[in-house]
């Protein structure tokens, strides 16, 4: 009970002193897990669509929205199969998104507008958070990873071009500068040089997506759709595989004088299933 010498915590009797550590540990891994899913999550969205979604000039209506959603599900696919199957956790690519968004403005912030003088208009990330949320209310109500994929897959690319044109409207208006018209996005990109970039590598509105008429990034963002939903499938598999526990004999025990004798099969099992734990609680009391 919480007003004797023990509380109840994970369906045991802990004293308090061993459920306070307990509960300790428990904000320890979870500040590891944030900063790791950060730091890995950032590292791989930085690799495949980071030109796309770093700067503001590259933010077109072809490649960056279909580029950024399919990069961008990877990892809350991959997790939202650990929380959804080991925990029945349903905020895994919520959970995914905003390590990511801290990583990046946590870049972005120190290590180009204080290291490097660009201004937070030239570098600011996209934002995720919506389709991310669409994507764990899909798992929580299907329950189920195919369904998921259908549904909230294809939403979580749908909505990001329309998540993200309330913030760079303003930035697509155009302005004359010695006597060419350009976007506002483009004349702060010219104002402050990219010194390791050059202006011919930029890949934007590209492609002959205007033969439908004009709406590229309408096109470009049900095309994202679909490839998001095959995204999906193989990363939740990939989540799975990582998350398999896969244990190997023992083979150097012999060299250290140790024998199967010496690990009885009942003591193992109450290792396993926790009776030897509880008891010692129990016995603790």
């Amino acid at each position: 009970m919480q007003g004797g010498t023990s509380v109840r915590l994970y369906g045991l009797e802990w004293p308090k002193e061993s459920a306070r550590i307990s509960r300790v540990l428990d904000l320890l891994v979870a500040a590891i897990l944030f900063l790791a899913v950060s730091g890995a999550f950032h590292l791989h969205y930085m690799l495949t669509a980071g030109d796309w979604d770093m700067w503001i000039d590259w933010k077109d209506r072809q490649w960056w929205v279909t580029l950024s959603p399919i990069m961008a599900i990877t990892f809350p696919a991959a997790l939202q199969y650990v929380f959804w199957t080991k925990f029945r956790l349903p905020i895994a690519a919520t959970f995914a998104v905003v390590c990511l968004l801290f990583g990046q403005w946590i870049n972005r912030y120190f290590g180009f507008h204080l290291w490097s003088y660009f201004p937070m208009s030239e570098v600011i990330p996209a934002l995720l958070i919506p389709g991310a949320l669409v994507l764990d209310v899909a798992l929580l109500l299907t329950g189920n990873f195919l369904f998921t994929a259908m549904s909230g897959a294809f939403a979580f690319a749908l909505l990001f071009y329309p998540t993200n044109w309330f913030w760079l409207a303003p930035y697509r208006l155009p302005v004359e500068v010695m006597g060419q018209l350009v976007s506002v996005g483009d004349y702060i990109s010219y104002a402050f040089t990219r010194t390791a970039l050059p202006e011919y590598i930029r890949l934007i509105e590209r492609g002959t997506l205007r033969t439908f008429g004009g709406h590229s990034a309408i096109i470009a963002s049900f095309f994202s759709a679909f490839v998001s939903i095959l995204m999906y499938l193989a990363w939740w598999h990939i989540g799975m595989l990582l998350a398999r526990v896969v244990t190997t004999p023992n083979t150097l025990k012999n060299f250290m004088g140790l024998t199967d004798k010496d690990e009885p099969a009942e003591a193992a099992q109450k290792a396993i299933d926790g009776t030897s734990l509880q008891g010692r609680f129990v016995a603790a009391e």
